[in-house]
Formats: structure tokens, C-alpha cells, sequence
């Protein structure tokens, strides 16, 4: 058995009940076969092995109470996985989906995507099974407040610095540091997402949605294409797709799915304009549903299924980890769809990736697509202590040259390591490598 094999087997056999991250882990291992023999100090060192531990799990009740007085119990966690290059920093999840394996699986990737972007942070995530969905604001300030008071003792502006992720946007951020304002009785940087009022950056709600079509923008260019004309199929309709569709629409992309719980809509004519703006009130509607967009503009409304049936020239996973699958995927090659991008986290399941291999599809990992989000989080770190507010334009130039700058990384470790062209192995050895090479450095800690 080789070294790569035999790491995750014993992933396996330490962690039975936890399939997200298995999943990741054998995707970034098996990618970094072709390091063991160009870098002997990495085995010895065991990298490899220690690479796939987390340095510290934390899990702990966070018991609220609702507007009726019934109290509530839930379980919140934060996982730091690795502070290598910096303090750990990701984002927390509010969903009723999340257990302790999503959370790590989330964290790992978020190392080396937090490499990716070579500003000097490390890789965590954290949040709950906690659904705010149907909740008043009231009972959401509760339970935010419950969490920070047991979340606020293992975090800091140069220790971890969590963002927002699914279920946690401005609202949940705003009481979340509130609460640790008051406790710590300091105003530092220490969560990003902020109200632009009290420390936020510009743009970073749109970011992770920009950053990922500046990435695709660069993936087409390589091909000698833009995104002109383009047509686009895109899930979800939050934030990351709220983001993307302004921005394919700025390009001269045309956006003709979004995708919900429910189902997805068809708008032929394109998501642009007023119907990108459309968008946030739908997902403040508090409904979680995309079918009101087909009522509103008088779409096609295809209830229970996913947007990869449509036939287009690009695919956008925009929503959560495995939404694309094997099936999904034959269908985008029957349609002769040219290229895949993740701007989910591992939106694609194994199966799917090989398809798209097998089938000569461009695609590129949600760790180098979707890292336009972190670096927004990481500028707005940077300004929190500088103590300076960039404008708009300031933060963009700055976060289009991260993401060309990780598209770069990617191809050029493709190349330097036997697998030109492949986005999924590059961004793996090109994140893994800069993490790898400072755990080295510190010594067996």
C-alpha cells in the first residue's frame, strides 16, 4: 500500500462516521502523489499523516430560549484545523445539516484554499445544527448570543477569525460580534462580514461570486474565449450566486437557471437586472424557495429537479458539497457543456470529476474557485488593522489580481508536477505545498 493509500485508510478507520471529509481528504491526498518523491523531507517529517489532523476540535452546547420561553438545545463546534500560515479563519455554518464531519471537511479545504489566496491565514470553520431559518430576530439574537458566550474564549484577531457561511449573514455577524464586543470589551477584527458601519469591507457579500467568475474568466482566456455570449446554468440563489449572476451579467454572460430546495427555474432571456436584485429579496423572503422567481417573470418552473438537465456552455455549483453528481454530469456532457467550475465547497462528487476527465470538461475545485470569498474576509482583516476603509474599487482590483494570482498557482504546479492543464490536482499541490513547507519549518509541533 502506498504512503497517500494508507493516510487514508487510517482517516477511515479514525473517523467512521464522517463521509464529507473522507471525501476530501482522498481527493487532496490522492492529487499529491506526485510530491512524496520530489519532497523525501515531507515524509520523514510526516507531513502527510499530520496534515489530515486538525490541531484542535471544539464542540459545546449552546443551550437559547425561543419567544414562547421554551428553551432549545444545540450543538456548536469550531474546528482550527491548521495555523500554519496564519490565524485559523472560515467561516460558521448555521444549518440543521451540520455535524462534526462537515465542519472538519470544510476546515481541511479551507487550509489550502486560504494558501491559495497567499495572504497569511490559516484553515478553520465552525458553526451549528442551529436552522435560523423561520426564526424571529429576537430568538436568532438569542441564540447568537448563547454561542458567542462559549465561542468568544477560543477565538482573536491573531488567533481565529470567523466569518459568515450558510444561514449566517449580516444579522447573525452583527449579534454574534456584539456579543463579543461586550464580553471582551475590545473592537478588533476579530470577525469578518461586518456591517460596513462598524468595520466591514466593501464588496464582500458579492465577493466570493466575483472572485469565482474572475477565476472562470481567466480558466476561458486560457482557451483563447471569453465570457461573452456565454450561456451560464447556475444553482442556488444566495449570496455566491447572487454574486456571480451580476457579475456573468457585467461580462456579457447570460445566467438562465438559479436553483433552490424546491427545484430550479429557466429563464431563457436571462437572470439580469432587476431579477438579479430579485434575488435578495428572495433570499430574505425567510422561504428558502426559488419557485415565487417563476411566478414573478413568468419562467419555467422545474419542481424537485436540479439545473445541470439545461443545456449550456458553462456549469456554476453555487449552493452546497455534492450537488452535482454522476448523473448531473452525464447530462452536462450530453449537453456539450465546455467547462465546470466549483463555487460551492466540493459541489462535485467524486464520480461527476471523473466524468468530467474522462470527457475532456474543464474543471476547477471549489478551493481555488470560490477563494474570492476569504480573500475579501482577508482585506477586510488587513483594513480592520490598518484601520482604513478601502472603496469599492479598491477592494476589487485587489481581490481580480488574488484570483488571477491563484489561477496561475494552479496551472503552474499542474505543469511543474505532470498534470498540465488539471485544475484539481494544481490547486491541491499549490495550496498543500506553502502549508507543508511552514509545518516543516516549525519543527514536530
Amino acid at each position: 500500500m502506498s504512503l497517500i493509500q494508507d493516510v487514508i485508510t487510517k482517516v477511515k478507520e479514525k473517523d467512521p462516521a464522517q463521509p464529507e471529509f473522507h471525501q476530501a481528504a482522498e481527493e487532496v491526498l490522492t492529487s499529491l502523489e506526485p510530491t512524496i518523491e520530489r519532497h523525501p523531507e515531507f515524509v520523514e517529517a510526516k507531513i502527510y499523516e499530520r496534515i489530515v489532523e486538525p490541531d484542535r476540535v471544539l464542540m459545546f452546547r449552546v443551550p437559547w430560549e425561543d419567544d414562547a420561553g421554551e428553551v432549545h438545545v444545540n450543538r456548536g463546534f469550531r474546528v482550527q484545523f491548521n495555523n500554519a500560515l496564519g490565524p485559523y479563519k472560515g467561516g460558521l455554518r448555521f444549518h440543521p445539516s451540520v455535524n462534526l464531519g462537515i465542519i472538519k471537511f470544510l476546515g481541511f479545504e479551507q487550509t489550502f484554499k486560504n494558501s491559495l489566496t497567499t495572504l497569511p491565514m490559516g484553515g478553520g470553520k465552525g458553526g451549528s445544527d442551529f436552522n435560523p431559518k423561520g426564526k424571529s430576530d429576537r430568538e436568532v439574537m438569542r441564540f447568537c448570543y448563547a454561542f458567542m458566550r462559549e465561542l468568544f474564549r477560543h477565538i482573536g484577531p491573531d488567533t481565529d477569525v470567523p466569518a459568515g457561511d450558510i444561514g449566517v449573514g449580516s444579522r447573525e455577524i452583527g449579534y454574534l460580534y456584539g456579543m463579543y464586543k461586550k464580553l471582551r470589551n475590545e473592537h478588533t477584527g476579530v470577525l469578518t462580514g461586518k456591517g460596513r458601519e462598524y468595520g466591514g469591507s466593501l464588496l464582500r457579500p458579492e465577493a466570493t461570486g466575483y472572485g469565482g467568475i474572475y477565476f472562470v474568466q481567466e480558466m476561458l482566456a486560457t482557451q483563447g474565449e471569453s465570457l461573452q455570449g456565454k450561456t451560464v446554468t447556475v444553482s442556488g440563489f444566495g449570496n455566491v450566486a447572487w454574486g456571480a449572476a451580476q457579475k456573468l451579467s457585467q461580462l456579457g454572460a447570460k445566467v438562465i437557471t438559479l436553483s433552490g430546495p424546491d427545484g430550479y427555474i429557466y429563464d431563457p432571456e436571462g437572470v439580469s437586472g432587476e431579477k438579479v436584485e430579485y434575488m435578495l429579496e428572495l433570499r430574505f423572503s425567510n422561504n428558502d424557495i426559488v419557485e415565487p422567481y417563476a411566478e414573478k417573470f413568468g419562467v419555467e418552473f422545474f419542481k424537485g429537479k436540479r439545473p445541470w438537465e439545461v443545456k449550456c456552455d458553462i456549469a456554476l455549483p453555487c449552493a452546497t458539497q455534492n450537488e452535482l453528481n454522476e448523473s448531473d454530469a452525464q447530462n452536462l456532457i450530453d449537453n456539450e457543456t465546455k467547462l465546470v467550475a466549483e463555487l460551492s465547497n466540493m459541489g462535485c462528487t467524486p464520480e461527476a470529476i471523473e466524468l468530467f476527465s474522462e470527457h475532456n470538461i474543464i474543471f476547477a475545485p471549489g478551493k481555488a474557485v470560490n477563494a474570492g470569498g476569504v480573500s475579501t474576509s482577508g482585506l477586510e482583516m488587513s483594513q480592520n488593522s490598518l484601520r482604513l476603509s478601502w472603496t469599492s474599487e479598491e477592494v476589487d482590483q485587489r481581490l481580480h489580481g488574488i484570483m488571477k494570482s491563484i489561477h496561475k498557482a494552479s496551472l503552474e504546479a499542474a505543469e511543474a508536477y505532470g498534470a498540465p492543464g488539471d485544475y484539481l490536482v494544481g490547486a491541491n499541490i499549490a495550496g498543500f505545498l506553502k502549508v507543508a513547507k511552514a509545518m516543516l519549518a516549525y519543527g514536530i509541533v
